[in-house]
């Protein structure tokens, strides 16, 4: 089975190696001490604090654990200053049909934010663009239909 490659910025990359330092030091600590309280408080097969606990804990060790796959198949993308699409490169695109351009910042999916112009590789329109080169076509398919953009700039 593949393994599926993150892309992060070196920023994101550290804030979930911080993340996951937490959750796995105070987090734990925090919920290990929720569950020896409610244990104390007797039955445990009726007592709410400790499902609320069990709960808290199973859901903190999936986000452990998806944090570590996370950060065992980052790939660290910089800013591209290459003359294809690639995660990192900032691509200057026109719709077929407008006149105006639209900049985006292909990142991985982590960090995508489409808001701020942030778009994934893994998104309709990031899959397409990617390894294309400037002054090249590519068609995404949209509900509305198949939509035309060239690559304007690749910085």
């Amino acid at each position: 089975m593949a393994t599926q490659k993150y892309y992060l910025s070196k920023e994101k990359y550290d804030e979930f190696v911080s993340e996951l330092e937490e959750l796995r030091t105070v987090k734990r600590k925090e919920i290990a001490d929720a569950l020896e309280y409610a244990r104390s408080l007797g039955d445990i097969s009726e007592n709410a604090e400790f499902q609320e606990a069990r709960e808290a804990q199973a859901t903190l060790e999936e986000r452990i654990a998806t944090l570590k796959g996370i950060i065992k198949s980052a790939e660290i993308i910089s800013d591209h200053h290459s003359t294809t699409v690639e995660p990192g490169s900032f691509v200057t695109v026109k719709k077929e049909g407008e006149s105006n351009d639209q900049k985006f910042h292909l990142v991985g999916s982590a960090e995508a934010n489409f808001t701020e112009g942030r778009i994934s590789n893994e998104s309709p329109i990031g899959k397409a663009m990617m390894s294309k080169k400037k002054g090249e076509k590519f068609e995404v398919t949209t509900p509305k239909g198949k939509v035309s953009y060239t690559i304007v700039d690749i910085a």
